[in-house]
């Protein structure tokens, strides 16, 4: 299948190929053809809601307090990670025990982060356009099975794999099982997310990356990674496909 360019700008609209069949979509020389999302601050505006959680389960344990940006800064680890970056000192136990509260105040939360802008249309594009996608996630199993419920976004996704299954990121394993499990090579896959974390494991795994602008990390920060782009929504994903198509491999730069 050939993606058309000449798509009208800040459209996720990417139109469909000559045949109505969903095949792998071949874009460019990258012949990219499995995407993997991070999730919090990449698909969902759950920022404040995972603040909030963490500093309710330090105040549960009368921990010393962190404040919001050091709170902020570990979004994107796994869960156990995360604690032991707030908490340097912390033995094993007690990182358990405030984890354990974290999920806690998780999975009571009656009111779901809301999706950015965009999403499920341009996750439903991209199916559409025979891409395979996948989701790589700092979260729980538990935690991600609840939103993938509350967004009804299940059916969106090959594969999921999140951290309590893994390895943390950066470290490349969760890539790496994703990829296996669905048959494609790095160069095949695209790991699209807001953290130098996930900019940090397509690097560990060889995949292409890109970033995106409006979630934890700030662009420049993450262009420290060299992503492919920097996105300022999701929206403009399906347009930024399109134009890679035009693109040869080695004039490929960051825009922004």
């Amino acid at each position: 299948m050939e993606i058309l360019l000449g798509l009208p700008k800040s459209s996720v609209t990417m139109a469909r190929a000559r045949d109505d069949r969903p095949e792998s979509p071949r874009i460019g020389m990258y012949d990219i053809k499995l995407i993997v999302f991070d999730w919090d601050g990449t698909l969902m505006d759950s920022e404040t809601q995972i603040v909030a959680c963490m500093q309710a389960a330090i105040a549960d344990l009368a921990l010393e307090s962190r404040n919001d940006e050091q709170v902020k800064n570990i979004i994107g680890l796994g869960l156990h990670e995360a604690v032991a970056g707030l908490y340097p000192e912390a033995d094993a136990t007690l990182v358990r025990a405030v984890a354990d509260r974290y999920r806690v105040h998780w999975l009571a939360g009656d009111q779901p982060s809301p999706l950015f802008p965009g999403v499920e249309a341009t996750l439903q594009l991209l199916k559409q356009e025979g891409f395979r996608l996948a989701v790589a996630t700092g979260k729980g199993r538990s935690g991600l099975d609840k939103v993938l419920r509350e967004t009804g976004l299940a059916p969106m996704f090959d594969a999921t794999r999140c951290s309590d299954e893994t390895r943390s990121k950066p470290h490349p394993l969760m890539l790496e099982q994703l990829m296996q499990e669905l048959n494609f090579a790095p160069t095949q896959t695209l790991m699209i997310g807001d953290t130098e974390y996930d900019m940090e494991m397509a690097r560990n795994a060889g995949t292409h990356a890109v970033a995106v602008a409006y979630g934890v990390h700030a662009c420049p920060r993450l262009q420290r990674h060299a992503p492919l782009t920097c996105l300022d929504q999701i929206t403009e994903l399906g347009d930024w496909l399109a134009e890679l198509d035009s693109l040869n491999a080695p004039d490929l730069q960051l825009r922004r």
